[in-house]
C-alpha cells in the first residue's frame, strides 16, 4: 500500500504523524510498499500517486481531488496517536482492499 502523511509544512508533524501510520497500520497487518511524508501543497499534487492520505482534519478538504479518483483521504485530530490512526483506518475502505480477510 502506497502512504502519503501530508501537513501543513511538511516537516516536524507530517514525519511523526508518517512514523505512527507506519506502526499503526503495520500493527493492523498492512504492507506498506512506499511511504512518504511532504508539504500540503506537494502533497496536493502528488496524492493521486498514493492509495491513502492521512492529514490533520483541517487539511482533508484540500485532498477532494485525490478522493474523487479514488484515494482514501483520512483526517485525523491528533497526528501522534496510533490509536486514532488505526481506528480511522479500520472504519475506511483499506481493509477490504488490502487485507485478506
Amino acid at each position: 500500500m502506497r502512504v502519503l502523511v501530508s501537513c501543513a509544512n511538511g516537516s516536524g508533524t507530517s514525519l511523526m504523524m508518517m512514523r505512527t501510520a507506519q506502526k499503526a497500520l503495520e500493527g493492523l497487518g498492512f504492507e506498506i510498499t512506499n511511504i512518504h511524508h511532504c508539504s500540503i501543497s506537494e502533497g496536493k499534487n502528488t496524492a493521486r500517486n498514493y492509495d491513502v492520505v492521512y492529514t490533520p482534519t483541517t487539511f482533508t478538504d484540500m485532498f477532494k481531488d485525490a478522493a474523487a479518483r479514488g484515494v482514501e483521504v483520512i483526517g485525523i485530530k491528533n497526528p501522534m496517536s496510533a490509536k486514532e490512526i488505526a481506528e480511522a483506518t479500520e472504519k475506511s475502505s483499506l481493509p477490504e482492499r488490502f487485507l485478506n480477510k
